[in-house]
């Protein structure tokens, strides 16, 4: 009894089971309205409805869903009603979507929200030209009327639903995402390790790779649970008992992951001067054991249990700490610099270690700690306004999309009408959902899509053959729609096949779905065909043609993240919202780098013709993010380095060549070359670092790391942009 009990909460603890039992209960009623209430012709489009509904859901606290909610049934009536009234007339018709698609898609500019009101508003029009497009010829504008009510109804009976569900299960999606995050820095700690193998010829550029994509989603896990904690928790910064748990665990993996990230010294050189030491396996051994802990933790977050820290952590720091103790009492001179940067180590192991202790699962509150988080959403009229008017430009991705997916539009609708293709909104709901901003994202969606849509054909003409009944039916739609809801988000070939099973099951209740199955695989060729187009020839945003200003950003972030660091050794340690913004810019801006290059892959290679360059600069990026979180994740009130003038100058040199790359890349212009001897000036940081304070001299190791990893950095991005690299007029020495 007790094992199937441990089980029934795993299941329910399992992120996707509330949102599933969620959706099944919206399912079932609107199968029980239309058995018991004689009407299962009302079923398809209540399931359409319930459908864009939960398209149209975001995470938010009761109230915060309750005004989503009413504006989201605000707009699905009025797209209902503008459809039945513009329905018998195409030109109007039509330049009526395309004007809405355009204008829908750009609320994507105010948040979250907005953008997937407006995307469930223009998938809700297109239900409804499909279920006016089912009525035969002559039939009365009431029962137009009466099919757009079937929408509405099931998308508020949904909407209804998921209100009453955020109410009483509040805290949920706050404990879900918090969960997801601690599993994400587990695979990276466990990615991280790796780099500490010992091994002859370890591609070490290979491992950066892969740890800067992880590292992407460790940043969107981040951003998840900041938002669910603001959407759940409120915005004033005070928090209480039930949220102070989940903002010590949001501010602990922040400090996780800063000291994750940290680069003390190249991978490389420590592997070669301690290949013959056991050092190496054992910084490994214990990251590894670090990273099965944070996925432990996650697994108890997520059941609310409260966490065991693992017993082999503190053996296997001890062991660590006897192999420093022995390379030490070598007392070899060329281990000196390295040996110390592995001590740095050793300290943020420890503190990792210390705080996955303490990391008891109690209602706790933050006294004295500055707990705002950033929340970037309109508050206005005003600024939503603002924001909107910034992306009529064709520079806007939102802008170009929003043109590429009205134009797409009118191509289906007149190719259409002019093959007199039957069920040929299909066409249309298959270009909105394939045509991404990106091709590298439609080409994916796209495969996806077609491949789904066969497997759909085929269960549904199996399953029809096998259970003709209409209560079998019934419950095939409802596992369709089902699949649909649950794989939506991450599988989409499987959710695709779900929605083409219910699409079709639904139809054969009210006619015969074995004649659609051709029809239905026809248009969603045509449609895949139209959006390919879309996205090649309409506005194309190819990400080559953009990759400098992302690196742009990349640079720019990471000078104002070193400005707050080297700002705190000289006025104190401080985690306040300045600090925590400068921090989380630089790594969203190397996670937006990692996506680029990712949707850059799927583009076609005559406009990505610098894409080993792209990689190379994002792993060195991703090495120069390290070296700045090292500094970060010592950083504390150190007086010395205010009279130490060639750390003051080597750290303003730097600031400076990083907005120097920044600017040029972002108005595309010739990349400037080193102001002044940046490898005499590492080497004199590296020269007497060994013999100062240890905090001060991991401030000069970083930053001689860091100089020469700049001109690296500007070939890196000279090549993957294309642009030169031009000496400044006059040469000027930084050390002044």
């Amino acid at each position: 009894m007790a094992r199937h009990s441990s089980r029934l909460g795993r299941l329910w603890a399992h992120e996707k089971s509330s949102y599933g039992l969620r959706v099944s209960i919206a399912l079932a009623s609107a199968i029980a309205y239309g058995w018991y209430g004689d009407a299962v012709a009302a079923i398809p489009g209540l399931f359409l409805g319930i459908i864009a509904s939960a398209i149209a859901e975001t995470d938010d606290n009761w109230w915060g869903r309750s005004k989503a909610v009413a504006l989201s049934l605000a707009c699905f009536a009025l797209a209902g009603a503008a459809v039945v009234l513009l329905f018998p007339y195409p030109l109007p018709f039509i330049a009526a979507l395309a004007l809405a698609a355009f204008g829908l898609t750009l609320l994507g500019a105010l948040g979250e929200r907005y953008g997937s009101i407006g995307q469930a508003t223009v998938t809700l029009a297109l239900y409804a030209m499909i279920a006016l497009d089912q009525l035969p010829p002559g039939t009365p504008s009431q029962t137009a009327w009466h099919e757009i009510g079937h929408l509405l109804g099931g998308a508020a009976g949904y909407g209804l639903l998921s209100i009453v569900w955020t109410a009483l299960f509040a805290n949920r999606p706050v404990r879900e995402a918090v969960a997801r995050l601690y599993g994400e820095l587990g695979h990276y700690l466990r990615l991280k390790a790796a780099m500490f193998e010992p091994v002859h010829d370890a591609d070490h550029a290979a491992m950066q790779l892969a740890l800067a994509e992880q590292n992407g989603r460790v940043v969107a896990a981040l951003n998840v649970a900041k938002n669910a904690i603001l959407a759940r928790f409120g915005r004033s910064g005070r928090p209480g008992v039930q949220s102070g748990l989940y903002l010590r665990l949001y501010y602990m993996a922040q400090d996780f992951h800063e000291r994750a990230s940290s680069s003390h010294y190249p991978y490389a050189a420590l592997s070669e001067a301690f290949f013959h030491s056991d050092v190496l396996y054992r910084a490994n051994r214990v990251l590894t054991l670090q990273g099965k802990a944070c996925q432990t933790l996650a697994e108890a977050v997520r059941l609310r249990q409260a966490y065991s820290h693992a017993a082999r952590l503190p053996a296997a720091l001890e062991d660590l700490d006897g192999s420093l103790a022995w390379l030490g009492q070598q007392h070899n001179p060329a281990w000196t610099p390295l040996l110390g940067a592995l001590r740095l180590l050793r300290r943020n192991l420890g503190a990792i270690d210390r705080q996955l202790a303490a990391a008891n699962l109690s209602d706790s509150t933050l006294d004295g700690m500055d707990t705002r988080l950033r929340d970037s959403s309109p508050r206005t009229l005003v600024e939503m306004g603002r924001r909107l008017r910034q992306q009529l430009t064709p520079t806007s991705v939102l802008f170009r999309h929003g043109v590429r997916i009205a134009i797409a539009l009118v191509a289906g609708y007149g190719l259409m009408h002019l093959l007199d293709v039957a069920n040929g909104y299909w066409i249309l709901l298959t270009t909105v959902f394939v045509c991404r901003p990106h091709f590298g994202a439609t080409r994916l969606r796209l495969v996806q899509r077609i491949i789904g849509t066969v497997a759909g054909l085929l269960a549904t003409w199996a399953l029809l053959q096998l259970f003709p009944a209409t209560p079998a039916q019934l419950l095939i739609a409802f596992a369709g729609a089902l699949l649909f809801f649950i794989c939506r988000n991450d599988r989409y070939i499987a959710a695709t096949a779900g929605i083409t099973l219910m699409a079709l099951t639904c139809f054969n209740l009210l006619g015969d779905g074995f004649v659609l199955i051709s029809a239905r695989l026809l248009d969603t060729v045509v449609g895949c065909v139209i959006a390919a187009a879309a996205s090649l020839w309409i506005l194309p945003d190819w990400q080559g043609r953009r990759l400098h200003a992302v690196m742009g950003t990349v640079a720019a972030s990471a000078a104002r993240y070193l400005e707050q660091v080297l700002g705190q050794y000289r006025d104190g340690k401080r985690d306040d919202l300045p600090w925590r913004i400068a921090r989380r810019d630089m790594h969203n801006a190397d996670a937006a780098l990692s996506v680029a290059l990712g949707n850059m892959l799927r583009e076609p290679a005559r406009v990505r013709p610098n894409l080993d360059a792209g990689f190379r600069f994002l792993a060195l990026s991703n090495t120069l993010l390290g070296h700045l979180s090292a500094l970060g994740a010592h950083r504390e009130q150190l007086p010395a380095l205010a009279a130490d003038a060639q750390a003051q100058a080597a750290g303003a040199y730097i600031r400076h060549s990083l907005s120097g790359i920044a600017d040029a890349l972002a108005r595309r212009q010739a990349l400037p070359t080193a102001e002044g001897d940046e490898r005499a000036m590492a080497q004199a940081l590296e020269d007497g670092s060994s013999e100062l304070d240890e905090r001060l001299g991991l401030i000069h190791t970083q930053l001689a790391l860091v100089l020469r990893l700049l001109p690296r950095l500007r070939q890196a991005a000279a090549a993957a942009t294309g642009l030169s690299m031009l000496l400044p007029p006059p040469a000027v020495n930084a050390t002044q």
